[in-house]
């Protein structure tokens, strides 16, 4: 299977840090559809980034691209988020959008 998958530079907002990972359409075609993958699934793939990476949303329009979000300060060896950050009320840990 090609690996000639390509990551996008990371980009934040004031809680996450994000990044897109955009799939050859052969590795595309083996992705679960309609519902995000665990951590271990986009690995499956041939993904490669540190830890702690959340594949948080599908956009529908392009299921190839693969949208990822972290808590901004995780330690990227553990995955662990940052401990005034990680009770931070309104953070969401784990959130299943399905962008449209």
């Amino acid at each position: 299977m090609p690996r000639n998958i390509s990551y996008s530079e990371k980009y934040e907002d004031e809680i996450y840090e994000y990044r897109h990972v955009i799939l050859p359409s052969e590795v595309a075609k083996i992705c679960p559809k309609g519902r995000l993958m665990s951590e271990t699934e986009w690995r499956q793939l041939g993904v490669q980034q540190s830890r702690g990476w959340e594949h948080y949303a599908i956009h529908k329009p392009e299921p190839h691209i693969l949208l990822f979000r972290r808590v901004r300060g995780t330690d990227p060896l553990t995955g662990l988020a940052p401990a005034k950050l990680a009770s931070k009320p309104g953070l969401v840990q784990q959130q299943t959008v399905t962008a449209r």
